[in-house]
C-alpha cells in the first residue's frame, strides 16, 4: 500500500471515529441538528489550532481557505453519497 493510500485509510478511518460518536449523541437522544452545529463548531474551533495554533487567530485569507476546503469535502461527500443511492447518475 502507497503512503497516499495508508494517509486515505487513515483518514476514512478517523472520519467514521468521528461519525460514530456523533451517532452516539443522536442514540442519547440529542438533537442531530445541534450534534451538526457543534461537530462544525469544533471543526472550526481545530481547523484554527492546526493552522495558527493556540495563540493565533486566521485573518480573512484564512478563513477562505478553510471555507473553500470545507466546500471541497461536502462536495465530495455529496458526489459519494449521489454515486451510492443513484448509480446511474439520474438527478
Amino acid at each position: 500500500m502507497s503512503k497516499q493510500d495508508e494517509k486515505m485509510v487513515e483518514f476514512t478511518n478517523l472520519a467514521k471515529r468521528f461519525v460514530n460518536l456523533a451517532n452516539k449523541m443522536k442514540d442519547e437522544g440529542k438533537d442531530v441538528k445541534i450534534i451538526n452545529a457543534a461537530l462544525m463548531s469544533a471543526s472550526c474551533t481545530y481547523a484554527t489550532y492546526a493552522t495558527s495554533g493556540n495563540e493565533g487567530y486566521l485573518k480573512e485569507g484564512g478563513i477562505d481557505k478553510v471555507t473553500a476546503l470545507y466546500r471541497n469535502n461536502l462536495v465530495n461527500i455529496q458526489q459519494l453519497k449521489k454515486q451510492q443511492l443513484n448509480p446511474e447518475g439520474k438527478d
